[in-house]
């Protein structure tokens, strides 16, 4: 995908020491939250600095004019149900007002193709940006059918800015050719996916390691 699209983390050796905290196996619950919530708020802020913004000026407590800055489009959040709603509590840190609404979207038992189970999306998302929160883009299938939601519902491609915290090089080819007009914001690029689909090094089950429903595991 295109470089222009896709916003990697700075490689940082803070970065790097956290991530190598939470890919270990042996990581705790607590360790895990905590690590992967400070790197979610880097993720938060990345995705945020793409939103458009214009001049504004305000009056300092000294009475001198400063020139600063100011979002000028609507912007919401939506959640992949559940891994996604690991970001919602740092996300309502950076920004508390916004709007968020949510989709779940789970692998059809017998069809085996992603299929939209829930969705409650605010009544104006197509008015504005929209930063679509999904932690794992493996081989972006689920991705790809929340995005195919969020358009239907009158969102532009071109304002739908994705959030993972890990992606494959194989997800990124995949929306490079199917959805080029997205941005996609994440803290590390993997390796590959193996024959199971699962990314490789890996960090297991996001949403069951965040939420604590299991230590580790594999996610597609």
């Amino acid at each position: 995908m295109s470089t222009e699209h896709v916003h990697l983390l700075p490689q940082t050796d803070q970065l790097r020491a956290m991530h190598t905290i939470v890919r270990d196996r042996d990581c705790s619950q607590e360790d895990f939250r905590f690590y992967t919530r400070r790197i979610i708020h880097r993720l938060l802020e990345a995705a945020l600095d793409l939103l458009p913004y214009a001049k504004r000026e305000v009056t300092t407590p000294v009475g001198v004019t400063y020139l600063g800055l100011e979002l000028v489009d609507k912007v919401c959040a939506v959640p992949v149900i559940r891994a996604g709603e690991a970001m919602e509590v740092e996300l309502l840190d950076v920004q508390p007002d916004i709007p968020i609404g949510k989709i779940l979207i789970q692998r059809d038992k017998q069809t085996k193709l992603p299929k939209l189970y829930y969705k409650q999306l605010p009544a104006d998302i197509g008015e504005g940006h929209v930063l679509l929160l999904e932690p794992m883009l493996a081989t972006g299938g689920s991705a790809l059918a929340a995005i195919d939601v969020l358009l239907d519902s009158g969102v532009s491609e071109e304002k739908i800015i994705m959030i993972n915290f890990l992606s494959s090089p194989e997800g990124l080819e995949r929306f490079a050719r199917e959805r080029p007009g997205l941005q996609i914001v994440t803290s590390a690029i993997e390796d590959r996916l193996n024959e199971h689909a699962f990314m490789i090094p890996g960090i297991g089950d996001f949403g069951d390691r965040f939420f604590g429903t299991t230590d580790s595991g594999a996610r597609k």
